[in-house]
Order: C-alpha cells, then sequence, then structure tokens
C-alpha cells in the first residue's frame, strides 16, 4: 500500500465500478440503518442453519433497482433472486450480504459484494465491508485498492510461516470432512483463521491480512468481487488442478505459497465429501 489511485485508462471498467461502488455504498447504508437487535430470519437455504433474512431480499432488490435504473439492458446474477437475462453487454454479479450468519449475530464482518462482468470476464469488483467502513475495490488492470491505497498481497511467505482463512459449509457432513481437513492442514501452516465471509476473506489476502484461503462451497457470487480484488493485488486464485474456483473449491495466495496450498489440498483430497 501506498501509491496514490491513478486515473484508468480503461474507461468502461472504470465507469462500471464507480456506478458499482455507488450502489454498494447504498444498499450498506440501508442496511446498517435498518438492522434490528435481531434481524427476521426469512427462510433457510441449503440447511437448517443456513439463513436468508427478510433484508438479504431487500438490499438484493435495492442493487437490481439501481443497475437496472442505470443499465436497464444489463444481466444480473444475485443470490436471492437468480438469474436476470439481459443483452446490455454486461452482467452484473450480487451478494447483497455476504456472511449472513455475522450479519444476524451482529459479528462486524459482513459485506455487500457486486462485481461485474464484460463478455464473461469480471472487469469490476466491489467488497464494502459495511460494518467496518472499509470498501475494497479492483478494475481489471487497474489494482486493487482500499481508501486511496493499493493493495498488494504478501508474497514469499513459505506454508508454514502463512496464515490462513478458510470457512466452513452449512450442511453437517460436508463440515465433518472440511475439519477432517483442516485438522491435516493446521499443523503445516502458521495459523487459521475464520472469519464467515468468503469475499472478505479474498480481500484480506489482498491487503496482506492473511497469507492465503481455501474453502470448499463457495458460490460464483461469493468470491467474483473478492477474487478480483485478490487477483488484482497479485495473488492467485483458482480451485484444482487448474480449475476455475467453483463450489468445488476455491484457493487464493501470492505465487508460490498458492502451489504449495494447492498440492497440500489435493493430497488430503478435500473435494469427495
Amino acid at each position: 500500500m501506498g501509491d496514490r489511485e491513478p486515473v484508468h485508462d480503461h474507461a468502461e471498467g472504470a465507469g462500471l465500478l464507480e456506478l458499482a461502488v455507488a450502489i454498494a455504498e447504498e444498499a450498506g447504508q440501508m442496511l446498517l440503518a435498518k438492522r434490528p437487535a435481531r434481524p427476521e430470519v426469512l427462510a433457510t437455504k441449503s440447511s437448517p442453519t443456513d439463513v436468508v433474512t427478510a433484508l438479504d431480499r431487500a438490499a438484493e432488490q435495492l442493487i437490481r433497482t439501481r443497475v437496472g435504473q442505470a443499465r436497464p439492458y444489463d444481466a444480473i446474477l444475485g443470490e436471492e433472486g437468480g438469474a436476470t437475462p439481459g443483452d446490455g453487454g454486461a452482467r452484473w454479479v450480487v451478494d447483497p450480504i455476504d456472511g449472513t450468519v455475522n450479519f444476524l449475530y451482529g459479528v462486524p464482518d459482513w459485506a455487500v459484494s457486486i462485481a461485474v462482468e464484460v463478455d464473461g470476464e469480471i472487469v469490476a469488483g466491489v467488497v464494502n465491508n459495511v460494518p467496518r467502513g472499509e470498501l475494497f475495490t479492483a478494475s481489471k488492470g487497474g489494482g486493487a485498492w482500499l481508501a486511496g491505497e493499493r493493495l498488494r498481497c504478501n508474497t514469499g511467505v513459505p506454508l508454514d510461516r502463512a496464515l490462513v482463512a478458510t470457512g466452513f459449509g452449512y450442511a453437517a457432513e460436508r463440515r465433518r470432512v472440511q475439519a477432517e481437513v483442516l485438522s491435516q492442514v493446521l499443523p503445516r501452516v502458521r495459523d487459521i483463521r475464520r472469519g464467515g465471509s468468503c469475499a472478505i476473506d479474498l480481500c484480506s489476502v489482498a491487503s496482506g491480512r492473511v497469507d492465503a484461503y481455501y474453502e470448499r462451497g463457495t458460490n460464483y457470487w461469493d468470491h467474483a468481487a473478492g477474487g478480483l480484488i485478490a487477483a488484482e493485488a497479485g495473488a492467485r486464485i483458482a480451485g484444482l488442478n487448474g480449475r476455475p474456483p467453483s463450489v468445488e473449491m476455491a484457493v487464493c495466495a501470492a505465487p508460490g505459497l498458492f502451489e504449495d496450498l494447492h498440492d497440500l489440498l489435493v493430497s488430503l483430497d478435500p473435494e469427495h465429501d
């Protein structure tokens, strides 16, 4: 960190990022203003511990409305509302509250995550860690930024000195297998952190707050924006064995550490739960 943010040459990506930032900030302000002491649990998703609040849906609707007003022909993929087709040349990938359980309990680590694709490539991403007042942004080729300073991931960290973030799924059997994998990872790294938000964990890699991140069970909207931010900070994000990050696995770290963590995870065969 320390570089001042440049004027980007990529006008389209920068313009999309500017709009995404404005929408993410508005959604975050709404969520802060309306969050009760114990938000209403509207429903469960994949399991009884995977909750969706009424404010998840309200935040996504706000984001969809603002995108529609500014760019009515764009497509939208949202965690709560699914896919809305469009022919505007861009697709918005939205997680209205990444870290819903943190939001529910008042843990100050949840975020509004918005990424924008053009021709299938993510060109802009914003992760608004609302309760901490931290807005992480990136545009393709334009770097990753926080509070006007450029982010760079930690480099040259060996696996046994790496502080590694991870997360766990909601289904009991998946958590059991993830705990078994973790028991094998933990002795081989510096320590583990579990924050509860994939998007924020990826931003933590970007900003050097952790050295690496891995998790099975994340969806595209969880890592779309944070993945661009981490990549623009110099990290590599991918799945296992050359695949892209997916629900099967997402791994993120600087080159070198990425390969070491990847190979460890492959050796532990975490894909079969």
